[in-house]
């Protein structure tokens, strides 16, 4: 215990200055990344946009993929330009695009916007991450860099939980909550943020951007580390389904107030306090299980993988949460999603930090940080497929509405001549009544004929060709040995 507070008193203002900046970005980030494929494919009566799966595809796959992609080159221009001054144009566009949010409407205005805020976090993103190295030695990094990572899941754990409740209210005020949060760590910034390091130009930031791009080009023509990232990106696509597609699925085919009832049995309070004013739980809230589960067991989880080698364990990773993003959405009864969402939270916290070790391992001497600034690449990759995936994909496979008209256009004697377009809650309510059905019955009835959970399938074959790769990769292209820990 002294240890520890000994370390604790090492830490210099910065380290906990850039923690908190993280622990509120995270959850400014996560409160509106949570709930944002709800609110682009909501029906425009409940204030949300009203977009198609395949336009929710596109925004959230190709933002998210520069927000991961760009880090490279933003983490340059920290480089030469001084932390601070990154971090204060990033927290200025993010700010900015996040009320534009709350302006526009049209698919071209918010894609654009979210390219915008893309771009601000791909800023922030490197540089808190270089500050909390900066500001940590070899005796405290150990402890430095844990408590970083339990900042990062307490802010992902907090943002959904508020979101959901202020999207009860209205939808604008998730984004005004982040845009304020963000003007908060900006004063943050301003008043406590010391820069870490010291700064020379060098060469021309054209030429420092060249030498990046040559340096990423010859570390991809080493095949065997380009083919193990994108073996991982396979394990990316699939992890962001928890973002891109569940909540749209728990909304659209779950009865969630079986949960609610569950929780009101157990603790009143707790049921009305994640739980809404009509007795259901909100689908972002649920998915934020997950946040939940890292924060109980990652250490947990860590202490026990620690002991075998980094490729045996993200393979056994990968096969678990392959195995509880099947179950995600193989059941109508959302009391399941505990239980598969615990299997993928193991897969998770058993596969990611796995990936950097083994990077940091397997990098040559003197190339470690470059080698560590590619992991970034899969993360990029994962995300734009996963925007294909739960766009186009899930819409024909999965969303109630397209499968709602699929069976119209099937059995046209049920609207005898009437017109539903079927594209909101209302619609679907109306169809509902023509067939002398409940809304429940009627969902009830798709789920049996047209079989949404199929889509769990589809993310699940994906899951098994990363962990055969992997399984493949560890038994047939590696050469360098890994030392045991």
């Amino acid at each position: 215990m002294n240890r520890f507070i000994k370390v604790f008193k090492k830490f210099p203002r910065t380290f906990w200055t850039a923690n908190t900046m993280e622990l509120f970005e995270r959850w400014a980030w996560y409160g509106i990344f949570a709930v944002l494929a709800l609110y682009l494919t909501h029906d425009k009566a409940s204030g949300a946009l009203g977009f198609s799966q395949t336009e929710k595809g596109i925004i959230m796959g190709t933002g998210t993929f520069l927000l991961y992609l760009l880090p490279v080159i933003t983490g340059a221009l920290a480089d030469r330009y001084g932390y601070k001054k990154v971090l204060l144009i990033s927290f200025i566009i993010l700010m900015t695009g996040y009320l534009l949010l709350t302006q526009l409407t049209s698919f071209t205005g918010v894609f654009l916007v979210y390219l915008l805020i893309a771009v601000g976090g791909s800023m922030f993103k490197p540089v808190i991450g270089a500050t909390i190295a900066k500001t940590t030695d070899e005796e405290t990094s150990s402890i430095g860099f844990g408590l970083f990572y339990m900042i990062v899941n307490i802010g992902a754990f907090i943002g959904p939980l508020v979101a959901a409740k202020m999207r009860a209210l209205d939808w604008d005020y998730v984004f005004i909550v982040s845009s304020v949060i963000i003007a908060f760590n900006t004063l943050l910034l301003i008043l406590f943020f010391k820069e870490p390091t010291t700064y020379t130009k060098g060469e021309r930031l054209f030429s420092e951007l060249k030498s990046i791009g040559l340096n990423i080009i010859s570390v991809i023509k080493d095949w065997r580390f380009a083919l193990f990232l994108l073996i991982i990106a396979g394990f990316w696509s699939v992890y962001f389904q928890l973002f891109y597609s569940l909540p749209v699925f728990i909304d659209q085919w779950m009865d969630t107030s079986i949960v609610y009832r569950y929780l009101e049995n157990l603790s009143p309070s707790i049921a009305q306090s994640i739980g809404t004013t009509e007795g259901t739980i909100n689908p972002e809230v649920l998915t934020n299980i997950d946040a939940f589960y890292i924060i109980l067991f990652q250490v947990m989880i860590s202490g026990f993988v620690m002991r075998f080698k980094p490729l045996k364990t993200m393979t056994s990773g990968i096969l678990i949460m392959t195995i509880g993003i099947f179950f995600m959405f193989a059941f109508k009864n959302p009391m399941f999603l505990f239980f598969s969402i615990l299997l993928f939270g193991i897969g998770e916290m058993s596969t990611s930090p796995k990936v950097s070790e083994y990077i940091g391992r397997i990098a040559p001497d003197g190339r470690v940080a470059l080698y560590m600034g590619c992991s970034y690449l899969p993360l990029a990759i994962g995300n734009l497929v996963a925007g294909f995936l739960s766009g186009s994909l899930f819409e024909r496979i999965a969303d109630k509405t397209t499968l709602l008209k699929n069976y119209l256009d099937r059995h046209t004697e049920i609207l005898q001549g009437a017109s539903f377009s079927t594209n909101s809650t209302a619609d679907f309510n109306k169809v509902a009544e023509k067939m002398s059905l409940t809304p429940d019955q009627l969902t009830h009835l798709l789920w049996q004929e047209e079989k949404p959970w199929r889509i769990g399938l589809i993310f699940a074959s994906i899951g098994i060709v990363a962990f055969l790769s992997l399984l493949l990769y560890d038994k047939f292209v590696t050469t360098k040995k890994v030392t045991e820990p």
